[in-house]
């Protein structure tokens, strides 16, 4: 709730599904689903997103990149940004990708060993928690 001019208005939860992401729950899991182009457009679109998934205790999120179709250093400050917010609350974090040129970048800038990427959202659920980059 917001006061404007001795009114209260009531600020509404953005919606969960927008044009690069889409939010759901999976087996305990959060999943935020990168859907695209993710550039600074897109980063721009998911972080608000990805904060309210990961600003509570104790978050287990799981970031899947298998519908993506470009990936740029927005989507790799995304990627660092969920990582350090979850370990911030003492959650879990574990990545989805296929994506060979984003699997690349991944190794190139070191968050490959960070947050090891899983080849498909059942086996990032399955991953014991100490995997999920919180070591």
């Amino acid at each position: 709730m917001e006061r404007v001019g001795g009114d209260v208005v009531v600020l509404e939860k953005p919606a969960a599904d927008t044009p690069h992401l889409r939010v759901r729950e999976d087996r305990g899991y959060t999943v935020l689903e990168f859907r695209g182009e993710i550039d600074i457009v897109a980063a721009t679109e998911i972080t608000p997103h990805l904060d309210d998934a990961t600003g509570g205790p104790a978050p287990r999120i799981v970031i899947d990149l298998s519908r993506i179709e470009f990936f740029d250093c927005s989507g790799l400050r995304l990627l660092y940004r969920a990582r350090g917010r979850v370990l911030d609350q003492g959650g879990h974090l574990h990545l989805v990708c296929t994506h060979r040129l984003t699997l690349r970048i991944l190794r190139a800038t070191g968050l490959y060993r960070l947050l090891p990427p899983a080849t498909t959202l059942d086996a990032a659920l399955e991953q014991p928690e100490a995997t999920s980059g919180t070591l």
